[in-house]
């Protein structure tokens, strides 16, 4: 896990503006925008960490994001300006921190998930949110694929069970 720093703190604080902007000026559902922002080629830039070289305004970011996505009057809900700050923080928190994808967490957990733990988990520290949600969906916190699969081998060994297909030509 990386610790947060200046350009993390940045970039939490950029992606909340974008959402509580978006809540405000788009016509489309808080969650269709958020599912869009979250598999857009904007925050693959975010992940790779050269968003903060080319300064963007989050007037910009949500028009690139429409740009690519299309415009959209799609849905009915909305939630509340505090609400979409604090998911896009977390969401980048997430990615920043523990170095995975934006498109991967938001496969963990989307949006609707998200919104119903704004009022249990914001006053938590990021960390906290990120390790509660991790554990009540039964995701490992700090664990990338590698790690699981050494984990599941280990654990094949140690209970001796090898399963081995003999094919004969």
């Amino acid at each position: 896990m990386k610790s947060i720093d200046q350009d993390g703190l940045l970039l939490c604080k950029m992606q909340g503006e974008v959402f509580r902007l978006a809540g405000e000026v788009l016509c489309c559902s808080s969650p269709v925008f958020i599912r869009r922002f979250m598999n857009s080629e904007v925050a693959r830039r975010m992940d790779s960490g050269g968003f903060l070289e080319g300064s963007s305004s989050a007037e910009e970011v949500i028009d690139e994001v429409e740009a690519q996505y299309g415009e959209s009057d799609y849905g009915t809900i909305h939630y509340e300006p505090e609400m979409l700050y604090w998911m896009g923080y977390l969401y980048r928190y997430w990615a920043y921190t523990r170095g995975t994808s934006s498109a991967k967490i938001y496969r963990a957990i989307c949006a609707s998930e998200l919104s119903k733990l704004y009022y249990p988990y914001h006053s938590l520290d990021p960390d906290q949110s990120i390790e509660r949600i991790c554990e009540a969906k039964g995701l490992e916190v700090d664990e990338d694929m590698l790690s699981r699969g050494v984990k599941a081998l280990r654990k094949i060994r140690a209970e001796n069970r090898y399963e081995y297909a003999v094919v004969r030509f």
